[in-house]
């Protein structure tokens, strides 16, 4: 295709754009699957649907770019070019803009440029506003206000959006001044910069890196929700998958079968060969329950829960006639009485040992085929919570695991290494980047659970899907407190919001602050640690770098905090004991000294104390039983019993708190790298 030449300066006068006729997918270098549709600048809804690679997270609404959102006709070309230009910054025209982006944004991030922008100009519309060459500061400013009014469906005002949020919407704002040369419609004034130069961020006072405002998972929720989670994957696991794949199979009960039964002797057969075997008659669904009583039953009437259904196709029809239902009716009410009436699946269950450990009972009371389909749901959910809680992963992340993706290998005797192939999703381009988590055995025996559970088997298929967590959680925690969770021993689960963001950030303060806390008696915690540091050692800038980057933050919180902690106990006589407790007073008090020589115009906070001893806290190790104060390898016991004198950490797992000298009055044993 023949491009048109570099944009020309021009003040907004029309024209034709040096982008019509363009493939944008062709432009910002993106694959189309075979047979799929390209996407053309003129158009004016730009599909991304068929690109190759695409997350598995995206929701079709993130990659269908509207520009008919936009009121302003000839605005549309203006929104256009820009999202154009953010698509192919190495497209020529845009690639001589000075101040244009060198790195290309996904068709994700540009949907969200997109919205801004169209929220930009209807605004400019609704102020009269019919030229950008009109826009002031005041006009920018007055949007930005606006902007950050939350408002509900009905348009009240709720409340404001935290000033991070806004920050696509300044971007935008200031984006259409960089990008002014492209635009062939409309553009800003000649030399008007919106908040003269400054970035989004800058205006907002936005500091990027800042605290984590995610709580972590509440502990009194994460217990019995995990434990939930692990006794459904270990003891119900296996029948579910089993019943699932039953129900699967194609059934063609009504392939060959006549539609209506008329002769009543093989409906006699029929209850005769029930009575017999002592099988229950089989239950209707409760949506057929409602139609029976919208239509007139009798809600006391015995024979409600029947499925006359059932009756028919035992007997070779589809539907039983009026009259031979009439006429059966005293015999159908007999068998009822005697065989009772039962749903059809898990009628015989085999028994499991309840949570609670008393004896064993059936692992469920007879089941619908939509309880089943239920019953799975639960299943994959709790592999998922499983495997999401141990490793960290983000949900996109968990998205991206298809069918296929567990790696073992056998690196000796008893040892196996476990690994998850997937991909890093968040601050990577197009379709992510191939990644590994290594992971613990547990996690790996989830993954292949929920692997059975996929009703897509062709290879490389998502193992959890495009699921809602939002929506699951719910579900599978109404069944846990359910008469099914209940007849199961679980402990119910408290309420409380369960996201897995909040997971990720349980399982980072886990690892740093409480190393034989709750996650250790269900999992081997240590194990976590480990394989969350081998993953960070095998691919350095992968998903559990990050993770491991952000337990780290933790730790170095968990440490400081503890450092202040044993100040206080020193400033009300609770000295430390043990081989490092005399040089860590000597610590303590040449730090009261410090506080108190302070200068006049300088006032004994707390944070001038934590920048105090935050130096102390960094040498700072937690052993099992006692705090570790490595200052001096040469003097740490247990580096000169290995033979590592020079080693930068100490072997916590060798100290022995027999060896330090205990009393009931002091705060805690502390060592020396003992």
């Amino acid at each position: 295709m023949t491009r048109p030449g570099p944009a020309t300066r021009h003040d907004g006068a029309g024209g034709r754009s040096p982008f019509t006729g363009s493939d944008v997918c062709t432009a910002a270098g993106l694959r189309i699957v075979p047979g799929g549709r390209t996407v053309l600048f003129d158009l004016d809804v730009w599909d991304f649907g068929d690109v190759d690679g695409l997350a598995v997270h995206l929701h079709p609404n993130e990659t269908r770019l509207d520009f008919t959102a936009i009121t302003g006709r000839h605005w549309k070309l203006v929104a256009k070019e820009y999202i154009y230009a953010r698509l192919a910054p190495a497209d020529p025209v845009v690639a001589v803009l000075p101040s244009a982006y060198r790195v290309p944004l996904t068709p994700q991030s540009c949907g969200r440029r997109l919205a801004e922008a169209a929220r930009w100009l209807n605004w400019l519309t609704g102020q009269k506003i019919a030229s950008l060459g009109q826009v002031s500061q005041d006009h920018c400013d007055r949007y930005l206000i606006e902007r950050g009014r939350r408002q509900n469906a009905a348009g009240q005002v709720t409340g404001t959006l935290e000033d991070i949020s806004l920050r696509t919407a300044a971007a935008v704002v200031i984006d259409f001044a960089d990008y002014g040369e492209l635009f062939t419609t409309d553009r800003y004034a000649r030399g008007f910069t919106p908040w003269r130069g400054r970035t989004s961020s800058q205006v907002l006072g936005v500091r990027s890196g800042g605290e984590n405002k995610t709580p972590p998972l509440d502990q009194q929720l994460l217990r019995p929700l995990l434990a939930a989670a692990f006794y459904v994957t270990e003891h119900l696991g296996a029948h579910v998958v089993a019943l699932h794949h039953t129900i699967r199979q194609p059934h063609l009960e009504d392939a060959g079968l006549r539609y209506f039964l008329s002769d009543p002797d093989q409906l006699t057969a029929v209850l005769e060969g029930h009575l017999t075997a002592g099988d229950p008659l089989e239950a209707t669904s409760n949506g057929k329950i409602k139609a029976r009583l919208a239509g007139g039953w009798d809600p006391g009437d015995p024979l409600l829960p029947v499925s006359f259904a059932a009756l028919a196709r035992a007997a070779g029809a589809q539907r039983l006639r009026p009259r031979v239902l009439h006429d059966a009716r005293p015999a159908i009410l007999d068998a009822a009485r005697q065989v009772g009436i039962a749903q059809p699946w898990a009628r015989d269950a085999a028994g499991v040992v309840p949570a609670d450990g008393s004896a064993a009972i059936p692992w469920t009371i007879p089941l619908s085929v939509l309880e089943v389909r239920d019953l799975r749901c639960y299943l994959h959910t709790a592999c998922l919570i499983i495997t999401a809680m141990i490793t960290g992963m983000r949900s996109c992340e968990l998205k991206e695991l298809r069918t296929g993706c567990r790696r073992s290998a056998v690196t000796g005797p008893g040892l196996t290494r476990y690994r998850l192939a997937g991909k890093l999703i968040k601050g990577q381009g197009l379709g992510g980047t191939d990644d590994e988590w290594v992971v613990v055995e547990e996690v790996d025996r989830a993954v292949a659970l929920a692997e059975l559970l996929c009703d897509d088997t062709t290879p490389g298929a998502p193992v959890f899907g495009a699921f809602a967590f939002g929506s699951r959680y719910p579900r599978f925690r109404a069944w846990v407190n359910g008469p099914a969770g209940q007849r199961l021993c679980l402990a119910p689960i408290p309420d409380g919001p369960a996201t897995l963001r909040m997971m990720r950030r349980a399982l980072a303060q886990e690892i740093a602050y409480r190393p034989g806390g709750l996650l250790a008696a269900k999992i081997h915690l240590k194990h976590v640690s480990a394989v969350t540091t081998e993953g960070y050692s095998a691919r350095p800038g992968g998903a559990q770098a990050k993770l491991l980057a952000e337990i780290g933050q933790h730790e170095a919180e968990r440490n400081l905090n503890l450092v202040a902690e044993e100040y206080r106990n020193y400033q009300s006589g609770i000295m430390p004991a043990g081989p490092g407790g005399r040089e860590l007073t000597a610590f303590f008090d040449s730090v009261d000294g410090k506080m108190a020589a302070a200068a006049p115009n300088v006032t004994a906070t707390d944070q001038h104390l934590l920048n105090l001893l935050s130096k102390r806290a960094k040498v700072l190790h937690i052993g099992a039983a006692n705090f570790c104060w490595f200052t001096d390898p040469s003097r740490a016991l247990c580096l000169i019993l290995a033979g590592t004198p020079g080693a930068g950490a100490p072997l916590t797992g060798m100290c022995d708190s027999a060896r330090f000298v205990r009393a009931e009055s002091v705060s805690r044993v502390v060592g020396v790298g003992l």
